[in-house]
């Protein structure tokens, strides 16, 4: 039976083999296909502008924003309106059409490069550029794992282009490297080396962002986060993107509304630019998927600034907002472009005509530990490591999702010894941060970096104690790596670890279906790459009890 769609980028892919009738993320074959044929437009494009380069042209800023955000767009439940896909595809290839006649030698570009269909072969050309239409299976693995890595890639560059912060070379590489996924002559081996330079420019997009973050809001501390409720009405803020929420703060001031984060957005409190908000108040609920309940019991307008979207309920469609490389069909979506003031006037309108949120948890709980904060901690952490009060330091960055499986990550927190500290960053986070695991000295046990945007915090905190203890390898630190990945972003944060020469990653709850058997064994092999077993069995494998 011939497949209606075939996509297995994401962790809760069919199976672990690949959606081929309807995506578990909710997309429809439709979606799919125009997404995939809106990944085939970008790789066109990123053709011209790489050769561009080669002839000493340079790319317009307009022209690298739209490459990153035709990825961004591409990202597990980013965005499921097909029209507003449909017209990304063609503002692409209009202006891949222009681009096009800067080049002089027309003959080193691939075909990809030269097509430009009319709308009504949108369909049939969607289903000749699928992921299948690589044959050979560890081709096809290496370049999806390379796609998949500057789809993260996209994120990173987006946010910070959002902030008026650019970086021509990561740009440049992105669009290189997207390029070299149409090349046919590209050995494994030579696939192999781009993708751990994806995992170099992964480092670079890393910094990029939180430069870019930093600089514009201040650098996280430490914060205590409210997760019960007032008794205003709401706006509640998901997905990352800091530029929208600083938008929505200003425009909402004095309109007695709170605004609240949800999911990845939770950060947002650590960052003290937006701590002189009075009505930035407080973190309602928990990981992205349970957003059907959440959304519901919110009562109010939810604006979602970037993935990640669940088909939403009839019963709160009508008060779900996009905004960026968000959307999803019927539902309103705020326009803006960088460097724009977005209008959320509609937003703070409707939430003044809703009831206060349903209270669905009290309690607070505690985060900002970023690089910066965690190196203002350095001595102390140090002490606590040298006097033994602190054995080993376990990484659990990454996401969350719907698998019953990934209730190992909350048993495997639980029955950690009480002398390890937990470093983390995204929503992996929500499977252990209300947990009570105390401190050592006053050192939290869950140290949470930020969203899955920040994990370049927990690179810079392993290569500074690697710096403290006078270490020549990264992997001699007392550091263990147990990352739960659920799409896009945690792959180039993968990839960016094991260019930093990170070995012995365990994945989980399960290794992609995107890597062959044969790649697969090239990442055990060369990395040490493994997937979680029993949460008994990784005790005695990490710890010996």
């Amino acid at each position: 039976m011939e497949n209606k769609m075939f996509c297995y980028q994401c962790q809760e892919t069919a199976g672990c083999t690949g959606c081929t009738k309807m995506g578990v993320c909710g997309k429809t074959p439709e979606i799919a296909a125009m997404q995939d044929l809106l990944v085939f437009t970008t790789k066109g494009l990123s053709a011209v502008t790489t050769q561009l380069r080669k002839e000493g042209k340079s790319i317009p800023k307009e022209i690298n924003h739209r490459a990153t955000l035709n990825l961004f767009i591409t990202i597990t439940n980013a965005n499921f309106d097909n029209e507003a896909i449909i017209s990304r595809i063609r503002e692409t290839l209009a202006a891949k059409e222009e681009l096009l006649k800067e080049v002089k030698d027309k003959e080193a570009l691939p075909q990809a490069a030269f097509w430009n269909g009319s709308e009504e072969e949108f369909e049939s050309k969607a289903k000749e550029v699928g992921v299948l239409a690589t044959e050979n299976e560890d081709i096809r693995s290496l370049r999806e794992l390379i796609i998949y890595g500057l789809k993260g890639l996209s994120a990173y560059s987006k946010h910070a282009n959002a902030l008026l912060h650019d970086n021509e070379e990561v740009d440049a590489f992105l669009q290189e490297a997207l390029a070299a996924t149409l090349n046919d002559n590209l050995t494994v081996d030579e696939l192999v080396a781009l993708t751990l330079k994806t995992g170099e420019y992964g480092v670079q997009g890393m910094a990029l962002l939180d430069a870019a973050n930093t600089e514009t809001y201040g650098n996280p501390e430490i914060t205590t986060v409210n997760i019960g409720v007032g008794n205003r009405p709401g706006i509640l803020v998901s997905g990352h993107d800091l530029r929208d929420m600083e938008m929505l703060l200003k425009q909402s001031e004095g309109q007695g509304v709170d605004i609240y984060t949800h999911s990845e957005m939770l950060p947002a409190h650590y960052y003290p630019a937006f701590k002189k908000y009075d009505h930035f108040v407080g973190n309602y609920g928990n990981a992205w998927w349970k957003q059907k309940e959440e959304f519901e019991t919110f009562n109010g307008p939810i604006l979602m600034t970037t993935n990640c979207i669940v088909p939403p309920k009839a019963s709160y469609k009508d008060r779900l907002f996009t905004t960026g490389s968000a959307g999803f069909e019927g539902c309103k979506h705020i326009a803006g472009d960088i460097g724009e003031e977005k209008d959320f006037t509609e937003i703070i309108e409707m939430a003044k005509k809703c009831q206060p949120p349903t209270e669905i948890e009290q309690g607070q709980i505690v985060g900002g530990f970023a690089h910066n904060q965690v190196l203002a901690l350095a001595d102390k952490v140090v002490d606590a490591v040298k006097s033994g009060a602190i054995k080993k330091f376990v990484v659990m960055a990454g996401c969350d999702g719907r698998s019953k499986k990934r209730d190992y990550y909350t048993d495997f927190a639980k029955a950690l010894p009480t002398d390890t500290v937990i470093l983390t960053a995204g929503c992996a986070k929500y499977k252990y941060n209300k947990l009570d695991l105390g401190d050592i000295g006053g050192i939290p046990r869950v140290l949470d970096a930020g969203q899955c945007n920040d994990s370049y915090s927990l690179a810079v905190i392993a290569l500074k104690l690697k710096e403290v203890f006078g270490l020549d390898d990264i992997n001699d630190l007392p550091i263990i790596y147990n990352i739960a990945w659920y799409e896009q972003k945690a792959v180039i944060v993968l990839l960016a670890l094991l260019y930093l020469g990170v070995k012995n990653i365990h994945l989980g709850p399960t290794l992609p279906a995107f890597l062959s058997p044969n790649v697969a064994n090239v990442l055990v092999d060369n990395f040490g790459i493994a997937g979680i077993g029993t949460v008994e069995d990784d005790m005695e494998l990490f710890f010996g009890k």
